[in-house]
């Protein structure tokens, strides 16, 4: 067994992730679900070390053996980009053991239909400033669907476009715009560096890969308010949820002031989750919030319990619920109706939109 193996039936079998731990075979994550492969025994230390240590250099082997975690990408198939697929990766260490856990991203990047996106994420590309986000847990498609709207920016219009990232996930194709993209320790020692440094650099657009703590998102929010498009990722479920994120990062005295910028900069929020089709394969089931005056009174006055509300009644500007968008996803013969039921933030609402209560 060899790593470009693993790498080949990860492609081969459709997979989002694979897995390599001691003691079981390689394990592959197959729409949402974790799956053994007949064909594989379960791994030796020994083996996974020699797989993974093929992929280093000699410097991230130094920086895993001191630091016992690692990230970073690699393109499969076709030099450093790859023409097969690029694999995200963590290494680390278990039970005193080497791991790895490798996402694979497609080696295209899929337009916002082909990824049954909603259309509304369109009207994004088209913003020059103010402050998108993209959330949902991990591995529910935030980096694809953030790379969509990124290479349809880039496609149709001449901007100079700065991905700050850790570590560099797709790789765009020619396009109208020029792209900068600034991997974490090898482009820049570091987030706060980076984004200190953006806007010295003419961007038109910034997309900062996740706003990790309060400085990132001050930082992240500041640009945005200086007038560029900002793009960047949370890890929160819902749009409620993601300004309230935001506020809480800071201290009590910061909190009047964050509100204020962010009811000025915040344009819209995707909340999404990848469920798996009846038929097979992932869909996403997707809440949108567009950033309108009524939204931007309640963040500055820090009514974020009102947001579902008005993302109920405003579907004339563009706003969908989770419950709406699981709701169109199983009467369109895409889900289950259990399916749809399990990730359902109000159920009575949703199955009424379903037809049953």
């Amino acid at each position: 067994m060899n790593i470009q193996e693993l790498f080949e039936a990860t492609i081969k079998e459709k997979a989002s992730d694979l897995h390599l731990l001691t003691g079981i075979p390689p394990a592959f994550r197959i729409d949402g679900s974790l799956k053994f492969l007949a064909k594989y025994a379960p791994l030796k230390s020994e083996e996974i070390e020699e797989m993974i240590y093929s992929l280093l250099t000699p410097v991230q082997k130094e920086l895993l053996l001191a630091n016992k975690e690692l990230d970073f990408s690699f393109g499969v198939g076709g030099g450093s980009y790859g023409d097969l697929g690029r694999f995200r990766t963590n290494l680390y260490y278990q039970r005193r053991n080497l791991a790895g856990a490798f996402r694979l991203l497609p080696p295209t990047i899929l337009s916002i239909e082909e990824l049954h996106l909603p259309q509304i994420l369109h009207s994004f590309s088209d913003l020059t400033q103010g402050l998108i986000l993209i959330t949902g847990p991990t591995g529910h498609g935030k980096s694809t669907t953030l790379a969509s709207i990124i290479n349809e920016i880039n496609l149709k219009r001449a901007a100079h476009i700065i991905i700050i990232e850790d570590p560099i996930e797709y790789v765009y194709p020619e396009g109208k715009s020029i792209i900068s993209q600034r991997e974490m320790g090898i482009d820049t020692h570091s987030w706060d560096f980076a984004l200190r440094s953006v806007l010295r650099e003419d961007p038109d657009v910034v997309l900062v890969g996740e706003m990790r703590d309060a400085e990132t998102i001050a930082a992240t929010i500041t640009i945005a308010e200086t007038g560029h498009l900002v793009f960047s990722t949370l890890h929160t479920n819902s749009a409620a949820q993601s300004i309230d994120r935001i506020i809480d990062s800071f201290t009590a005295v910061q909190q009047s002031q964050i509100k204020i910028q962010l009811a000025a900069t915040l344009k819209g929020i995707v909340s999404q989750r990848l469920l798996p089709m009846i038929n097979g394969g992932r869909i996403p089931a997707v809440e949108v919030l567009t950033g309108t005056s009524a939204v931007s009174s309640i963040v500055r006055d820090g009514k974020t319990h009102l947001i579902d509300s008005v993302i109920q009644t405003s579907k004339d500007k563009g706003m969908i619920s989770i419950d709406s968008s699981l709701a169109n996803l199983v009467t369109s013969g895409n889900i289950s109706l259990e399916m749809g039921k399990s990730y359902a933030l109000h159920q009575d609402d949703f199955l009424r939109m379903v037809g049953i209560a």
